[in-house]
């Protein structure tokens, strides 16, 4: 199927850059990524993954994490999944 219409879309800048980088080194353009997305959207007949509001517990968790608070720091993924009790 020939490829004739035109998606357009105001984008931060700096997310653009910081998309596309990771995409090229994914071997992906930003016309490839945007035709994966959207034929996941038709495969899964909506969104790939799930939208939704994050709970209270949720939102403080992130609201510390953005100010650097409560973080654990591990050495590696043995390190982690020991403090995890795992």
């Amino acid at each position: 199927m020939a490829k004739t219409e035109v998606v357009r879309a105001r984008i931060n800048p700096e997310l653009k850059r910081n998309v596309e980088a990771l995409l090229s080194k994914l071997g992906l353009t930003t016309t490839e990524a945007i035709t994966l997305f959207f034929r996941q959207i038709e495969l899964c007949n909506g969104l790939p993954f799930p939208v939704e509001l994050p709970n209270e517990k949720t939102r403080d968790v992130f609201e510390k994490t953005d100010r650097g608070e409560e973080l654990v720091e591990c050495e590696d993924a043995e390190g982690m999944f020991q403090r995890l009790n795992v």
